[in-house]
């Protein structure tokens, strides 16, 4: 049974820009891994500052390898900055992390 794991990350208006630059760069990081089935990155149109980051595996043991090893890589501080710049900050200033069964799926027909 498929499984979707849903990060909420609470992003102030002024970071939105640094936080999707930064997914953007990232592609392919999380889709060659075993077990992946899908992702998207959601704005928030109004009423909050949170993202939503799904993900969905075909099952937890998927996510669990993913978040034990090609994940840790890819949140890895990066070269420290040069002389006179500042550190990269994260985007978000919180993050929770959902998880979901996948009970009933449908599609478009046709």
């Amino acid at each position: 049974m498929s499984v979707v794991k849903i990060n909420v990350l609470t992003v102030p208006t002024e970071q939105r820009e640094v936080l999707e630059k930064r997914f953007a760069s990232r592609a392919g990081s999380v889709e060659n891994s075993d077990g992946f089935e899908w992702f998207e990155l959601l704005r928030p149109i109004e009423g909050t500052d949170s993202y939503l980051v799904y993900t969905r595996w075909a099952d937890e043991e998927s996510f669990k390898a993913w978040m034990e090893g090609p994940m840790q890589a890819a949140h890895r501080q990066g070269p420290p900055p040069a002389e006179g710049e500042a550190p990269q900050r994260p985007a978000a200033s919180g993050s929770t992390l959902w998880s979901f069964e996948v009970v009933q799926s449908a599609g478009p027909k046709g």
